[in-house]
């Protein structure tokens, strides 16, 4: 066997959103069940915890105690990225060099077709006041699979009028309240600024060049604009939110655009860093649409939606059989609940979330050993999503690296891994609705089997996988570029 052949496969588990800061929170890290909101600061069983730390995730746990561990900064350290920025620095593409805005990476993962001189938009579906001209929610509806495509159907392939049929513009539903939008026609430059005001309850923007002496920037806003005004004639009196208000729901009556982007031409990820394959599931668009550009597999987990409701062991399925079945040398497995939590402020969800996604990884770890591929497994976040804040924050996320076999080792051997349930994984929400967390019961005896420590060199202090218990890990602090190297280099090195 060749020294090739012999390349030990990489799986990087990327938990978008997951980092957070500390608030008042029961920690349940060790005794199960599910605390959130407990924001009484006079009570003394509360301390200062993030969602992490106060959640139980053994199998997370298991990678920090048997590998390698630090902080990360996605991009630099202060500043708070978007997760197309991050990804792109993740994968070892700078950003401040090659990023031209998120609306190509959104448009090209909802599988639009993107030509040379097109520009994109990732873009939502808002609610804004007709007489004010206040978007008073930028996400219309988080639960719109039905109405979103239809909605898209309906507007796509529409002529923006004032430029006598030159203009073309092409609408697809990508997940929730997003689509991608594509404007198609001569003379257009991603040089603009959009019309989402990026915040509730402020007016909306009129697009505009970033440069007001750029005359094509001047002209692709005009175009803009118009695309903007048509977009909204079109859906203010639309049967789908006719109907939407006789049932007491906003009408989805905006589509915001931002991020306006053309096409990156980027090397090839499998060429920069060395693999022979490499793929991803992601099934949040923007996400994939980062993936495609540089060149990864994309593969379709049926039931991965992205969101709350996604199918999490069905992704970790899918990835098991890339690596094990088709032989793919790196995969990458985003999930984006986490992050969505995040936003909305929910402690709770956040939580729930975050212990569904410790569980998917059981699964993976018990579904990778029995297949007898013991694959370097790396897990980190793209950027803190605080609910105190309900935005992307500028603090570092936790970076773990070990083996699958060493964290069997952790978890207590093949006995008790053989245990990890295999099969469909609760929702977050129903384990919110249901104020405990009994479908997911079986970790806590998972957890109470985990050893201390493992005889192996490539290990740290770390004990547990969150912001501060990462701060003893030996990587230190580093920026997110570092990624890909120091998954590499662990692979070269472990035994």
């Amino acid at each position: 066997m060749t020294q090739e052949e012999e390349k030990r496969p990489i799986l990087f588990v990327l938990i978008d959103g997951v980092g957070d800061v500390s608030i008042p929170l029961q920690n349940t890290r060790h005794s199960g069940g599910l605390e959130g909101d407990c924001l009484d600061h006079g009570d003394p069983s509360v301390s200062y915890s993030t969602p992490l730390q106060s959640t139980s995730t053994p199998f997370l746990d298991s990678i920090a105690r048997s590998g390698v561990n630090g902080l990360m900064d996605p991009v630099e350290p202060g500043l708070a990225c978007g997760s197309d920025t991050a990804h792109m620095s993740l994968f070892g593409y700078d950003p401040r060099v090659y990023y031209r805005g998120r609306g190509a990476f959104e448009s090209m993962g909802a599988g639009m077709e993107m030509l040379p001189g097109d520009i994109a938009f990732k873009s939502n579906f808002a609610v804004i006041d007709e007489e004010t001209g206040v978007v008073v929610k930028r996400r219309a509806d988080r639960n719109f699979e039905r109405e979103g495509p239809l909605l898209c159907q309906d507007l796509n392939g529409t002529k923006i009028p004032g430029f006598d049929g030159e203009y073309t513009m092409f609408v697809k539903y990508a997940t929730e309240h997003r689509c991608g939008v594509v404007i198609r026609g001569p003379g257009l430059t991603d040089a603009i600024q959009g019309t989402d005001p990026l915040k509730d309850n402020l007016l909306l923007e009129k697009a505009s060049a970033l440069d007001q002496d750029d005359a094509a920037a001047v002209h692709t806003a005009e175009v803009v604009n118009a695309a903007s005004d048509c977009i909204r004639s079109k859906l203010r009196e639309h049967p789908i939110n006719a109907e939407r208000r006789t049932q007491g729901k906003d009408a989805a009556n905006v589509v915001l655009l931002r991020g306006c982007g053309c096409r990156l031409s980027l090397d090839d990820f499998n060429t920069k860093h060395g693999f022979a394959s490499s793929c991803m599931v992601a099934p949040t668009k923007i996400i994939a649409g980062v993936g495609m550009s540089v060149g990864m597999t994309v593969l379709d987990a049926p039931g991965a939606t992205g969101d709350y409701r996604s199918d999490f062991s069905k992704k970790a399925q899918v990835m098991v059989d890339a690596m094990c079945m088709k032989g793919f040398e790196f995969g990458f497995l985003h999930v984006k609940a986490v992050d969505d939590a995040g936003h909305d402020g929910n402690t709770k969800l956040k939580m729930a979330c975050i212990d569904v996604v410790d569980a998917m990884v059981g699964q993976l770890i018990r579904m990778l050993y029995e297949a007898g591929k013991d694959v370097v497994i790396g897990i980190t976040g793209d950027h803190s999503t605080p609910v105190e804040f309900g935005d992307h924050s500028h603090e570092p996320v936790p970076f773990a690296v070990s083996t699958v076999n060493r964290a069997v080792e952790v978890l207590g051997g093949s006995d008790i891994v053989s245990t990890i349930p295999l099969g469909p994984l609760p929702k977050p929400e129903m384990i919110v609705s249901s104020k405990d967390d009994s479908d997911l019961s079986w970790k806590r005896c998972v957890e109470r089997n985990m050893v201390d420590s493992i005889p192996h060199r490539l290990v740290d202090p770390v004990t547990c996988f969150d912001e501060i218990e990462s701060t003893k890990g030996h990587l230190g602090r580093f920026t997110g570029n570092f990624i890909i190297p120091t998954l590499q280099k662990f692979s070269d090195l472990v035994t």
